[in-house]
């Protein structure tokens, strides 16, 4: 067998016994190859994963250790500091813990002032010891998933093997420093983005959608009971905030959504507001986009809305013509139930089926409907606790001018709410909603927030602002 020597320099001998182990794994699985039977590959895959992390650990060790000052004085970023300890401290990798000397500094005659970590303030550690693409991805798994599942993959994986109160702690510490600088990185994330050549129009969204809070449980009057909570609680459902921003194409298909979410305790005014100066911005890009503002038929929603989008650049006709839309899903919703009474369940799918032709492609749709449904004298009839057609009849009249789906067809706009009902469900739904799951509204806010990231493909460029390399510059003193 031919051999290579590789020249491994000295302050990197830390590195030679974990990759001699994992070569040796390789060679030995090599050999067994040779006999011709079957193997049990998924050993092997362990193993060698298990060596590799292995030689990653010592990889971090060699680097962090090279990035440790010890000297009794140093400067940094001009002030002078004095060693206070030497001693060993374990860094938190994507590969694991890896222990590594390190010194502690204080500012020079400033008695109990915070110590200094040279190597963490060099890299940019989070909570001191926890490597910034660690944290990072620690976040990310988080708003994926409960801490616990991140934990029992992290653990099956060999990457970022941590207990779940570690992945919780580091998700809430990326959360607040994301929460607390939000609206200058999404001004710089949307000023950095690309409008897709193929988008003509922007659709914008609002709704709501419940999400299971905690919230303190009064006590009951009298002497407690035996063994009672100290701090008693209950579970209630809030209203949480959801926003979405779409781009599409001629033909109406997505091209990209960048989805927006607050706690109920949150800030919808805020919210909105940011929706508004996004799409002002790709408008500075794009001044051809036509847009659009589709939501379901509650009041609250359009006045948040119309409270943004009717100041500057919007309230210029000549260069912005803002498409107001109820969405034609709930629309149907309403109609559907009307129909029944009308024409009776064995006829209402043909009937609705008529309305939602005329509605797609005549102007007059919504007129005509209302007017057959007044006509119809069963405004007052009742199904259960409703009376359908009357629920009908006070959507059509209230939101006529905001109906005429025929036109905003022929101008290329969309005419459902589709991208805002997907961000309640995947933003809130799909993550927070599961069996007995609750929450704060700080530690929700932390989660939405890191969530809407990721479902809108801005991980990356905004957790580079969120976790930044400091600008340090550490010398030895004299």
């Amino acid at each position: 067998m031919t051999t290579t020597m590789i020249e491994i320099p000295a302050e990197l001998n830390v590195l030679v016994e974990p990759l001699r182990a994992a070569l040796e794994v390789v060679r030995m699985q090599v050999e067994r190859s040779r006999l011709g039977r079957s193997v049990d590959y998924a050993a092997f895959e362990r193993e060698v994963a298990a060596k590799l992390g292995a030689v990653e650990r010592s990889a971090h060790g060699a680097a962090l250790a090279s990035l440790d000052v010890d000297a009794p004085k140093v400067t940094i970023n001009g002030r002078l500091h004095a060693r206070v300890l030497r001693s060993t401290t374990t860094y938190m990798t994507l590969a694991g813990p890896v222990s590594v000397p390190r010194s502690l500094y204080r500012p020079f005659g400033v008695r109990n002032a915070p110590a200094v970590d040279p190597i963490a303030l060099r890299v940019g550690a989070i909570e001191g010891t926890w490597l910034p693409a660690t944290a990072r991805e620690m976040a990310f798994e988080v708003q994926q998933r409960t801490s616990r599942d991140a934990e029992a993959s992290g653990k099956r994986l060999g990457r970022l093997p941590y207990s779940h109160a570690s992945f919780e702690r580091i998700m809430h510490v990326v959360g607040e420093r994301y929460v607390e600088q939000h609206q200058p990185i999404e001004e710089a994330l949307i000023a950095a983005f690309e409008v897709p050549t193929a988008a003509v129009n922007v659709s914008v969204s609002l709704d709501r959608v419940s999400v299971p809070m905690e919230e303190p449980r009064t006590r009951p009057v009298g002497r407690p009971r035996k063994r009672a909570p100290k701090r008693p609680i209950e579970r209630v459902f809030r209203m949480a905030y959801c926003g979405a921003i779409t781009l599409h194409d001629a033909d109406g298909e997505a091209l990209h959504t960048i989805r927006y979410g607050t706690m109920p305790a949150g800030d919808a005014k805020t919210l909105c507001m940011g929706m508004a100066d996004d799409v002002a911005t790709m408008l500075t890009k794009r001044p051809d986009l036509k847009v659009a503002l589709l939501c379901d038929g509650a009041k609250e929603m359009w006045n948040l809305l119309d409270e943004e989008f009717t100041a500057a650049p919007f309230d210029d006709v000549k260069t912005c013509v803002v498409t107001r839309l109820i969405d034609f899903w709930h629309t149907i919703e309403k109609l559907a139930a009307a129909a029944r009474v009308l024409a009776g369940d064995a006829d209402a799918k043909t009937l609705l089926a008529r309305w939602k032709l005329m509605l797609r492609n005549s102007s007059g749709a919504r007129a005509a409907i209302l007017a057959l449904l007044v006509a119809s004298d069963r405004e007052h009839v009742r199904v259960g606790d409703e009376t359908p057609v009357h629920d009908a009849i006070t959507y059509l009249t209230n939101n006529a001018e905001r109906m005429d789906y025929a036109a905003a067809r022929r101008a290329g706009l969309p005419i459902g709410s589709g991208a805002v009902e997907a961000t309640c469900k995947s933003l809130v739904n799909v993550r927070m909603k599961r069996p007995g799951a609750r929450w704060k509204s700080r530690s929700g806010e932390h989660l939405v927030h890191l969530r809407a990231l990721a479902l809108s493909d801005r991980w990356d460029p905004a957790m580079d602002r969120v976790v930044e390399r400091p600008a340090v510059a550490i010398n030895v003193a004299a």
